[in-house]
């Protein structure tokens, strides 16, 4: 038996037009969740499209489970239900009865391999299988009843179970199952639960916006190998500090560091990470706060970052893959696009959050940014 894997990825959008290969996060959105499935033990991946400039954006992934199947006109329409198109391809196809066809969609990129992978061992037990979240919204019908909570016997939020809603991120079935029922679901049904934040599907401009700054908090942030790094370095101004300059009326000049930024580096030395600053400026205040920290590592004056840390890897004997960079500004981009992870504050500028796969973190320079990327590591 077979397990086939089915993505509709219509050319004709209304929302947001091309939606399916819009940049998201970096890459196009229907490559989140093909990488996941390509990585999963879906045995064939099937994207289902009407449009050339989809199937050109896809097989430039070169993913080797993939299958392009040209769906037909009057299955791509905007009244056009998924299950036409399912059932337009299986009819057409040689699958068995038996084998597992699973619909997974591009409009949920939160979906990630072991989701996949977890869903369909539920499905040996069952049916089919739907993915779904804990919603613990209270409901209302139109005509002023409650749905799902009694007003006179409201529960906390703590104690209140919730109900469960649909995702979208997949839906498990036999191919039999769908031909039989036309329906993705039927039968005896599981649930396979997943995160909260994965119920929001990119549908409109500010589901767009919102599932972004999701991806970058939840997904990007936590699927990295933290344990291949061997030494974490930080720029300074914007990054341990606040990106100002304070005068006073001698003249002398001073910076405002964060305390916790400071005890972040301690515990990655606890850890045997090495840890080190870089910045283009030489002061002796960055001096004195490295010589503080008692790092491994301080560069000054450095205009070349990348081949300084380059430098530094033949020296250590390690790769960049083995580096873990924050910075914020235009002279940090070579480095954070070059090293295994990398990180920045709140208050980058737009070309260093453009960077694919960079971490934006909530915090802004010299407000515990640095912490907050290490808290990574530890967790």
């Amino acid at each position: 038996m077979s397990i086939i894997s089915f993505i509709p990825a219509r050319g004709g959008s209304k929302s947001i037009p091309l939606k399916n290969i819009k940049l998201f996060c970096g890459k196009p959105l229907i490559y989140w969740t093909l990488k996941s499935l390509q990585n999963s033990i879906v045995d064939k991946i099937v994207v289902a499209t009407d449009s050339e400039l989809i199937k050109t954006v896809v097989k430039g992934f070169n993913f080797s489970k993939i299958e392009i199947y040209d769906r037909k006109s009057e299955n791509a329409k905007d009244d056009s239900s998924t299950e036409s198109v399912m059932l337009e391809y299986i009819k057409q196809s040689e699958l068995l009865d038996s084998d597992t066809f699973m619909l997974a969609q591009a409009t949920s990129p939160f979906t990630q391999t072991n989701n996949f992978n977890e869903g369909l061992k539920i499905f040996e037990e069952y049916d089919s299988v739907l993915s779904c979240t804990v919603d613990k919204r209270f409901l209302w019908k139109e005509d002023g009843f409650a749905l799902n909570y009694d007003i006179n016997n409201r529960p906390r939020r703590q104690d209140f179970k919730g109900n469960l809603i649909e995702n979208g991120a997949f839906y498990i079935n036999s191919v039999g199952g769908v031909k039989s029922n036309r329906n993705r679901i039927s039968g005896n049904i599981g649930i396979y639960n997943m995160r909260d934040y994965t119920s929001i599907e990119i549908d409109e401009r500010l589901d767009w916006v919102m599932a972004e700054f999701i991806m970058k908090k939840f997904v990007l942030a936590m699927d990295r190998d933290f344990s291949k790094i061997k030494i974490f370095l930080s720029d300074v101004d914007g990054v341990l500090t606040d990106g100002c300059m304070y005068y006073l009326e001698s003249g002398d000049e001073f910076k405002k560091f964060s305390t916790h930024d400071g005890m972040g580096f301690r515990l990655l030395q606890q850890m045997g990470i090495k840890s080190g600053i870089i910045t283009s400026e030489d002061m002796q205040l960055n001096r004195r706060r490295a010589q503080k920290l008692k790092l491994d590592f301080d560069f000054h004056g450095i205009k070349d970052k990348l081949k300084e840390v380059q430098n530094l890897c033949k020296t250590e004997e390690i790769s960049l893959d083995n580096i873990a960079y924050i910075g914020d500004d235009v002279n940090c981009l070579e480095l954070l696009s070059n090293v295994g992870i990398s990180a920045c504050p709140s208050n980058a500028v737009q070309k260093i959050k453009e960077i694919p796969g960079i971490i934006q973190l909530e915090n802004r320079g010299g407000g515990g940014a640095v912490r907050e990327f290490i808290q990574l590591f530890l967790k």
